[in-house]
């Protein structure tokens, strides 16, 4: 039986919010929310399970926000989904075909490329979302929804922010590529969480505690990115990046 003392029950309210609260506009939130349940002394593939049940709460949030205020593209973003949540169940199930270190290597070469074009194009996604799209450019999507399905199954690190730079590229504004991104991570999240739940990796007690949580802070970071737009979530999406940046490094050379 889990250990649910008054510590952990704290330690988990208060990340899970902030976590919430970053990862419900540009991903990033697993920087904070596993390091504390890997406190608790869970092995990892159950820290992972849980994470990902409470993430998704918060996850299922955020998206309906973004979807009441307009900020999703809701045709677009429901042709896509099956393709995300195709691309998780394929990466989940081919997770070790490919070497997670090679993964991790190509990872960090990717981010530092999106972080050094985002800083340099100071007024990209800033601008009224296109709302209609060219063949090559919906084909374009589709193929980025089943990579980064597949990605998001395989390792996941990073998936909000290259989904929201993809959604860049299409020619969306910040806030909606963030909508547009975490509908599409929330369904692979939800593909992935189908798996945690059937290999029995999921502490069902932590992940509420921590996702009752994590819904607060889904709902007051998406209120934030509505009300304040691209002069909120640009720096926090680059910020967010150069964290992942920097643990992906640190991974590779101090682990």
């Amino acid at each position: 039986m889990e250990n649910l003392d008054l510590f952990n029950i704290v330690l988990f309210v208060a990340t899970g919010f902030v976590a919430a609260f970053i990862d419900s506009t540009v991903g990033g939130g697993g920087l904070i929310s596993v390091p504390a349940l890997l406190t608790s002394g869970l092995p990892v593939s159950m820290v992972l399970g849980t994470n990902k049940l409470a993430a998704s709460m918060g996850a299922v949030t955020s998206v309906i926000s973004f979807w009441r205020s307009g900020n999703i593209n809701k045709k677009l973003v429901i042709s896509l989904v099956p393709m995300s949540m195709i691309g998780s169940v394929c990466g989940a199930y081919t997770v070790h075909l490919l070497p997670q270190d090679f993964m991790r290597n190509l990872v960090v070469v990717m981010l530092v490329l999106i972080a050094a074009y985002t800083y340099s194009h100071k007024e990209w996604g800033s601008f009224q979302s296109r709302t209609d799209f060219s063949f090559w450019a919906l084909a374009g999507a589709f193929l980025m929804a089943l990579c980064m399905g597949f990605y998001d199954g395989f390792f996941g690190p990073g998936t909000g922010t290259f989904l929201i730079f993809g959604f860049l590229f299409l020619g969306c504004d910040f806030v909606t590529a963030a909508g547009n991104g975490k509908a599409l991570n929330t369904a692979s999240n939800l593909a992935g969480l189908a798996t945690f739940i059937f290999n029995g990796s999921v502490v069902w007690v932590y992940g509420i505690i921590m996702g009752l949580s994590m819904i607060a802070g889904a709902y007051f970071g998406t209120k934030m990115a509505i009300k304040h737009g691209a002069a909120y979530v640009r720096p926090l999406f680059l910020t967010v990046t150069t964290l992942l940046i920097g643990k992906q490094i640190y991974d590779i050379f101090f682990k």
